[in-house]
Order: C-alpha cells, then sequence, then structure tokens
C-alpha cells in the first residue's frame, strides 16, 4: 500500500502551528534564562509536565503540532541542558553535573507521567457502554 503524501497546502498549515507555538515557547526559555541563573531544570520539568498533558489528552494532530513540538521544543532544549551539565564538568564540579543530570531525568520522568495521567483523566466520557 503506497503513502499518500501530504499536499504542500497541508504542510505549510503545519509549519506554521509549529512555527506560531515555536516562538512563544523560545522567548519564554529566553526571559526565564535572563531571570533565572539554573533554569534548564525548571524549564525542562515544566516542559516535561505539559507535553505529559498533551500526550494524555484526546489525539490531537494541531494542538500536538503548536503546543507539543512548537512550544515545549522549543521551552525545553537538550543541547542547554547538556551544556550546562558539560559546563559543571570541565570545571570539576562534577556532583552540579550529575545532580543537573539525574534531577532532571528523574523530575522530568515524574512530570510527565503526572501530566499524562492528569491528561487521561480529563479526557471526555466516551459513549456509554449498553450490556451485553
Amino acid at each position: 500500500m503506497a503513502e499518500t503524501k501530504p499536499s504542500l497546502k497541508l504542510e505549510l498549515q503545519e509549519l506554521l502551528l509549529v512555527g506560531l507555538g515555536a516562538v512563544p515557547g523560545a522567548l519564554l526559555r529566553w526571559q526565564v534564562a535572563l531571570h533565572l541563573r539554573d533554569q534548564n531544570l525548571l524549564v525542562n520539568v515544566l516542559g516535561a509536565a505539559l507535553l505529559g498533558l498533551l500526550a494524555g489528552l484526546p489525539a490531537a494532530p494541531r494542538r500536538q503540532l503548536l503546543l507539543g513540538i512548537g512550544f515545549c521544543g522549543s521551552v525545553t532544549t537538550f543541547s542547554s541542558w547538556m551544556l550546562a551539565a558539560m559546563k559543571d564538568l570541565s570545571s570539576g564540579d562534577w556532583a552540579a553535573a550529575l545532580g543537573l543530570i539525574g534531577l532532571t531525568l528523574g523530575l522530568g520522568l515524574g512530570a510527565a507521567a503526572l501530566g499524562f495521567s492528569l491528561g487521561r483523566q480529563l479526557k471526555p466520557p466516551g459513549p456509554p457502554q449498553s450490556p451485553t
């Protein structure tokens, strides 16, 4: 079975959704970085919670493009997280680097799981099931 390629119009609409989500995410990330020294943990954990929530909600491809890929993708950054850990390692502060890595992974997974669970609970109930 051959896959159908989305039309150029659809691809441009999807690109616009990602861009519309990415701009406020990047601006928020920038502002957090200006005002908080150790922002990586905060934005990555909050982003994981929001992405978990979105994943737990009923499927909505446009919402996922706008908020999941666009907003969460730009507010949370793996590269900034790794750079912060690398800077700690290069200055000999292994405890800070391992703490940042461990806390981000642990809290991020927990936040994503909590968000996902909340999203599942927010799903509208399906039609009533008739007894068989």
